[in-house]
C-alpha cells in the first residue's frame, strides 16, 4: 500500500511542508516499517515545554504615589505575574515608570526580562533599539540650535524624499545584505530613506541647558524606524514556528527564537545591524546640526533603552529601561540617558548592577492613561489652552504644525515622583540635568495626513 500523509499523522507529526518530500522518498524506496521509522527520526518535533506552574519571581521598583496610579501600578503588576510563566525566563523587575503596552501577560514599558538561551521579539516590539543621544554644543544660543535642528530633523510617517535623504553608509548596506533577516533589496531602500527621520509618537528633538555646566545640549529620541518594524514582523514569525512546535502554551506575543540556532545566531546578528543603524541615524541628524552651524561638539553621549542585551546564555530584555551595567554596552561613551517630558530635565545618570535593578534604570516616566483617555480628562478645555498651560516658557513645536495633547507633560506620570522612587530603590545616580528650553515633536501627524485629505476632498465633491 502506497504511503501517504495519513500516515505521517498516525504516526503523530503535525502537517508539515517536509511532508511531501518524505512520502515521495519513501515510497520511491519501498521503505519497510523499521525503515520508515529510522528515516523519519529526522523529523522528530521536540518535546514540547510547559509553562511554569508559577510565575518566577521578579522585582517591583514602582508603587502608587497617587489615587490616579493604583490601577495602573496594579496592572502592570499582573501583567507581569502572567508574563513571568513564559518558560525560558529566570527573573525580571518593574522600574518606576512601568505602564501596560496590551492584554495581559504582555511585557510592560518599563520591564526587563532575563531569558534563558532565548530571543524573544515580542518583548523588544516593533520599535528595536529606541534609543536616546546627547550631543554638547558648548555655549551655543539655545535657540539658533533649535532653529538649526527644525530645518535639519524629519518627522512624521516615512521616510525623506529623494534629494533630501542622508547617507546610510556602505558598509551598513552590505552587512544588511549578508543577513538572513535583512537580506531584503526593499527593506535596505527603505532603510536609506528613512536614515536621518524620527518618526512620530514620544519621539523627540530636544534642546537644553546642562545645569552643571551651562553648556547647551541637544538630545534626539527615536528608534530604528521601519528597518526596525521589519525585523520585527519577520523576527515574530520565525519565532511563532518555533512556538508552534516547542511551546504552544506560551502566548503568541511571548513566541522566542532558541538562540542556539541558525535562526537565532542570524537574528541575535540583525538585532546588532539594526543597533547600527539607529545608532547612525541619531548621529546624522546631530552631525548635520553642527555642521550647518559651523560648531565643533564638546561630547556626545549615547543609549539604547528598548532592546536586548547578551551576557553569557542571558538575553535581558528591556522594554523601556535604560541600561547602566557596562557589559550590556559594547560602545560606551559615557553616562546614560533618562528623559521625562518636555518641560522636565533630561537626566544624566550613572550606576551599576544591584540585587534590585537588574543592571537597569528607568528610561523615562512612563503614562497612567491611554493617550485617548488623557485627551477625553481633557475634553473641557481647547487644544490652544491645554498647549498655553503645559508649555508656559518654553519654546515647544510640533513638526506637523498640529498640537498633540497626548505629548504635553500631564500626559506622563509625575516626574518627581519618578525621580523619587530612583532614590528610594537605589537605581542609579543623577550626575547632571539638561534644564528643558524647547523641544520638537511630530504632533498629531494624522489630522492632516495625506489620507485624511483625500477624503475631505472627497466628501467636498459629493
Amino acid at each position: 500500500m502506497e504511503f501517504n500523509g495519513n500516515h505521517l499523522i498516525e504516526l503523530g507529526f503535525r502537517p508539515a511542508k517536509w511532508f511531501k518530500e518524505a512520502i515521495e522518498y519513501i515510497n520511491e524506496n519501498n521503505l519497510d516499517e523499521a525503515q520508515i521509522k529510522t528515516y523519519l527520526e529526522q523529523y522528530k518535533q521536540p518535546d514540547q515545554i510547559p509553562l511554569h506552574e508559577t510565575p518566577k519571581d521578579f522585582i517591583i521598583n514602582i508603587r502608587a504615589e497617587h489615587e490616579s496610579e493604583n490601577d495602573n501600578v496594579e496592572k502592570v503588576i499582573k501583567t507581569m505575574q502572567v508574563l513571568m510563566k513564559t518558560p525560558t525566563l529566570v527573573g525580571g523587575a518593574l522600574m518606576p515608570d512601568a505602564c501596560p503596552t496590551g492584554p495581559e501577560g504582555h511585557i510592560p514599558v518599563g520591564g526587563v526580562v532575563i531569558a534563558k538561551n532565548a530571543i524573544h521579539p515580542g518583548f523588544h516590539s516593533a520599535d528595536i533599539c529606541c534609543s536616546v543621544m546627547l550631543t554638547d554644543f558648548g555655549k551655543a544660543d539655545p535657540k539658533a540650535v533649535l532653529d538649526t535642528a527644525h530645518s535639519v530633523t524629519h518627522f512624521g510617517y516615512g521616510g525623506r524624499a529623494r534629494g533630501e535623504q542622508m547617507p546610510m553608509s556602505q558598509e551598513l548596506m552590505d552587512a544588511f545584505r549578508e543577513n538572513y533577516f535583512l537580506n531584503d533589496e526593499k527593506l535596505i531602500s527603505i532603510a536609506r530613506s528613512h536614515m536621518g527621520t524620527q518618526g512620530d509618537g514620544n519621539h523627540f528633538l530636544f534642546v537644553g541647558i546642562s545645569k552643571n555646566t551651562g553648556n547647551t545640549m541637544l538630545v534626539t529620541h527615536h528608534g530604528s524606524r521601519a528597518p526596525g518594524a521589519a525585523l520585527y514582523d519577520k523576527g515574530m514569525k520565525v519565532a511563532n514556528r518555533f512556538r508552534q512546535d516547542i511551546s504552544p502554551e506560551t502566548l503568541k506575543e511571548n513566541a522566542w527564537i532558541p538562540y542556539d540556532t541558525e535562526e537565532g545566531k542570524s537574528y541575535w546578528e540583525a538585532l546588532q545591524l539594526i543597533r547600527t543603524w539607529t545608532k547612525e541615524n541619531h548621529t546624522s541628524i546631530h552631525d548635520a546640526v553642527l555642521h550647518k552651524m559651523e560648531i565643533e561638539k564638546e561630547n556626545r553621549y549615547w543609549n539604547e533603552h528598548n532592546f536586548v542585551f547578551k551576557d553569557g546564555d542571558l538575553f535581558y530584555h528591556a522594554k523601556g529601561a535604560t541600561p547602566l551595567d557596562d557589559k550590556f554596552m559594547p560602545d560606551i561613551t559615557g553616562p546614560r540617558l533618562i528623559p521625562l517630558n518636555m518641560a522636565e530635565p533630561v537626566l544624566i545618570v550613572q550606576g551599576n548592577t544591584n540585587e534590585r535593578n537588574l543592571g537597569f534604570a528607568p528610561h523615562g516616566a512612563g503614562r497612567n492613561f491611554s493617550r485617548s483617555q488623557h485627551k477625553r480628562s481633557l475634553a473641557y478645555k481647547t487644544i490652544e489652552e491645554v498647549f498655553a498651560e503645559e508649555t508656559e516658557g518654553l519654546d515647544i513645536r510640533f513638526f506637523s504644525n498640529e498640537i498633540d495633547i497626548s505629548e504635553l507633560p500631564t500626559a506622563y506620570k509625575s516626574a518627581k515622583n519618578v525621580r523619587a522612587q530612583i532614590e528610594e530603590y537605589g537605581l542609579c545616580e543623577v550626575l547632571d540635568e539638561v534644564m528643558p528650553y524647547g523641544c520638537i515633536m511630530a504632533g498629531d501627524v494624522g489630522k492632516n495626513a495625506p489620507w485624511k485629505r483625500k477624503e475631505n476632498l472627497e466628501k467636498h465633491k459629493a
